[in-house]
């Protein structure tokens, strides 16, 4: 095997934990700190081994989260400390990194993953322009230089439910899926938790129906006939879908943290380790910044191209962190699969949406769906997409 192949000796993470939730009081660094130092025991690997560490971070607004990552875990001050912001990719783009560190012989053992403490976000202001002028608060920086092109996610959601004919019904049966498998694998599913606070699931995922979904207000919706249809029916023409989004639709935000160890070959032989994954392509992709959720179809389509792969058929698992029920619909139709198959515990939807970590999570529990059951030389497929029509994805092996 070629020196430079990245390996993953282990992964861990923390529970996804609801905005303002039992992580509310905790920094990023305070956050991700644990789970470090739970996925170097794990490995059975010190801490002094550790070359570099590449942290993905969303609202931390500045600073250099990995170097704060790295002393707060107790990392040799030696080490070097990357901060990665792709936004809602930040986690997975700070993985794929690692490997090219790997890769590229800059280092033997990497930390990478990515945090988010939303709870504990910065209050953003715009800086006057001249004198007088009051600072104006704002959630989100703009993602695109043009306003007319940069339109909030949510409505960008919903616009391309409208023009895909993606009912309501079909976002909510995805959705209600989604939490009927995390809740069914909640016991399984923690086991790649690291307690932190005493939390040791995931708090977001509950007990769902149609009938629940149902009850579930609409957060969003546009109509689902253009103006030019619309100037062309006749009175007779069919009513427009309900293709609005419902609230069980959207990830929650949320608090949480993710990382996997990669190792070098000849680390592995100097280590004495065993490792079981190993990495084999990854992509940073983007699109139109109208339409950021179609970013990781585009990305995923790179990977699996990167790992001579025509399609999806072939592979053994399937993770997408679907911010959207839309998004996961629409991914799985690119690519030719059956919606059914992606998040087989669970996805985004279920867990919440800790932005700068939700990449990491998402590998996460691929490598545990993987170690699961997947035989020897199985591949997997992670994707995730982000603000601005960003999106990252990567193909590991068994």
């Amino acid at each position: 095997m070629s020196k430079a192949t990245a390996l993953i000796a282990a992964w861990a993470r923390s529970a996804v934990v609801p905005k303002d939730g039992a992580f509310g009081m905790l920094d990023a660094h305070a956050l991700a700190a644990p789970v470090v130092q739970a996925l170097l025991a794990r490995a059975g690997v010190s801490p002094l081994a550790v070359d570099a560490v590449v942290v993905g971070n969303a609202l931390g607004a500045g600073g250099n989260p990995a170097r704060m990552v790295t002393l707060a875990a107790g990392l040799p001050a030696k080490c070097a400390a990357l901060s990665v912001d792709t936004q809602c990719c930040s986690g997975l783009d700070a993985v794929s990194l690692g490997a090219a560190l790997i890769a590229s012989g800059q280092a033997s053992v990497v930390v990478a993953g990515g945090v988010e403490a939303w709870s504990r976000s910065p209050i953003r202001l715009t800086r006057p322009r001249h004198p007088g002028e009051e600072a104006v608060a704002y959630e989100r920086p703009p993602f695109a230089p043009d306003p007319a092109h940069d339109p909030d996610l949510l409505l960008s959601a919903a616009r391309h439910a409208a023009q895909q004919g993606i009912t309501r019904v079909q976002q909510d049966a995805y959705a209600v899926l989604s939490h009927q498998r995390a809740v069914a694998h909640r016991v399984e599913v923690a086991q790649n938790i690291v307690p932190i606070a005493s939390v040791q699931h995931d708090l977001y995922p509950r007990a769902m129906d149609a009938l629940r979904a149902a009850r579930m207000p609409i957060e969003a919706q546009t109509d689902s006939h253009s103006a030019s249809e619309s100037e062309s029916t006749s009175q007779f023409a069919p009513p427009a879908l309900d293709c609005s989004i419902s609230r069980l639709g959207i990830s929650a935000k949320a608090d949480g943290a993710a990382f996997v160890l990669l190792v070098s070959a000849s680390a592995c032989d100097k280590l004495g380790l065993q490792t079981h994954m190993r990495w084999v392509s990854s992509a940073s992709a983007g699109c139109a910044p109208d339409t950021p959720l179609l970013a990781a179809q585009q990305a995923a389509q790179h990977a699996l191209q990167q790992a001579a792969l025509a399609n999806g058929d072939s592979l053994h698992s399937i993770e997408l962190h679907d911010a959207f029920a839309v998004q996961g619909l629409s991914f799985a139709q690119a690519l030719g699969l059956n919606p059914e198959r992606l998040n087989p515990r669970g996805g985004g939807l279920a867990r919440g949406h800790p932005i700068g970590a939700s990449g990491a999570i998402a590998l996460v529990q691929l490598l545990a769906n993987m170690a699961l059951d997947a035989p020897a030389g199985a591949l997997g497929l992670v994707a995730v997409a982000g603000a601005g029509g960003v999106g990252a994805a990567a193909v590991v092996a068994r």
